[in-house]
């Protein structure tokens, strides 16, 4: 009876740390959040999404009563290190051919925006392993116990929940961000439940968000073609072997 509630209780606190993904654009901490006027998201409101996400996580681990397995809140098989080599590859062979798509090369970001863009990157992958990889796909795989497709509708499910939560479909958003985020949750959660933790999801997920910060120089989402700073300011430039030339009729030397 006790455990059975603390099922229930690991299920609430699960359902919360969904709808905390969901307002993760209200704390900047979301794919798309990019600097505005030269103004970067809130530092005190980023910590307090991690704080509260990492929280949440620790609050699955003591009240389920099995989290490590029921939750895929561990590691999970050591063998799952190649699987994790292999996603990260993939993400990785992504993430340039996006920035050749969009740039025609590899766009590295300003040295001003590592350090917050990277702990971002990393701390937003563990929560979404932990919580849609790990718990929420757990208790997909409780809720249809029994059922031939349990392994499949729970993997689908808690991918099509985590695509919701990123609100990457919402009007402006950047379509290939929300295909990656549907392999993500798809390849994620396959990889949780071969290797029965989310160890290998989890550096596949932040390999990856990495990948495309550095070869894009965005979070998540690249603006359209031409309007980035260094596009604007070469059409603002004369074109070589040209000179302007001013209303006194001196040339602008």
């Amino acid at each position: 009876m006790i455990d059975d509630l603390r099922v229930l209780v690991a299920l609430g606190l699960t359902l919360l740390l969904v709808l905390l993904r969901v307002e993760a654009s209200r704390f900047g901490a979301a794919e798309y959040d990019e600097p505005v006027g030269g103004r970067r998201p809130s530092v005190l409101r980023r910590m307090a999404w991690y704080i509260v996400g990492i929280g949440g996580v620790l609050g699955l681990l003591l009240a389920h009563p099995t989290p490590e397995f029921s939750l895929h809140l561990q590691v999970g098989d050591p063998s799952g290190i190649l699987l994790a080599f292999l996603l990260g590859g993939l993400g990785i062979g992504q993430a340039i051919a996006m920035a050749w798509y969009h740039y025609r090369r590899l766009r590295l970001p300003d040295v001003g925006a590592y350090p917050g863009a990277l702990a971002n990157e990393i701390l937003t992958a563990f929560i979404d392993e932990a919580v849609f990889r790990g718990a929420l796909l757990g208790y997909f795989l409780w809720a249809t116990a029994g059922h031939p497709y349990s392994v499949g509708i729970a993997i689908v499910g808690q991918a099509v929940m985590y695509v919701l939560a990123t609100r990457l479909g919402a009007p402006g958003r950047d379509r290939y961000m929300l295909l990656l985020a549907a392999f993500t949750g798809l390849l994620g959660g396959w990889a949780t439940f071969v290797t029965g933790g989310i160890g290998a999801s989890f550096l596949g997920h932040a390999v990856t968000r990495v990948a495309v910060f550095l070869t894009t120089g965005h979070a998540g989402q690249p603006p359209a073609k031409g309007t980035e700073v260094e596009d604007i300011e070469r059409r603002r430039r004369t074109p070589d072997g040209w000179s302007a030339v001013d209303r006194s009729g001196a040339r602008d030397r």
